[in-house]
């Protein structure tokens, strides 16, 4: 598979609403993955494992309200291995029942069939304040 390919297979699983162990599957084992951010938002930080992947989605899933997601992909540059995603996201936190939208880029690293790396980048002081209660 391309990186393409892979980068494709990601956003049609996570925008169909597959299980978070079967979009983990995308991931290497060991992946080098960072979501930086207000350590108050319980889904930034580092993570290493495959598992750690399932384990990102069901927290943000417990976070938001799915139901109301609002994601535009803007484009997608693919340059070898690497793939970067720019678009906006929407949503509602689930304690706050606040919307929040913002600008977002995803960088993606292919290996083999596999995502090896992984960043999303976001405005987490706007996201911080939706949760803030």
């Amino acid at each position: 598979m391309t990186t393409r390919d892979v980068v494709q297979e990601f956003f049609g699983m996570v925008g169909g609403g597959a299980d978070p162990d079967d979009i983990a599957m995308l991931f290497s084992d060991e992946i080098d993955w960072d979501v930086p951010g207000s350590p108050s938002i319980p889904w930034t930080g580092r993570r290493s494992r495959r598992a750690d992947v399932a384990d990102y989605l069901r927290t943000l899933g417990a976070n938001i309200v799915p139901e109301e997601n609002v994601d535009e992909i803007e484009a997608i540059v693919y340059d070898g291995d690497h793939a970067v995603m720019l678009g906006r996201f929407g949503r509602v936190a689930r304690n706050t029942g606040r919307r929040y939208e913002m600008a977002v880029a995803m960088h993606f690293q292919v290996s083999g069939d596999k995502i090896i790396k992984f960043r999303l980048y976001e405005d987490s002081f706007k996201v911080a304040n939706a949760y803030a209660e």
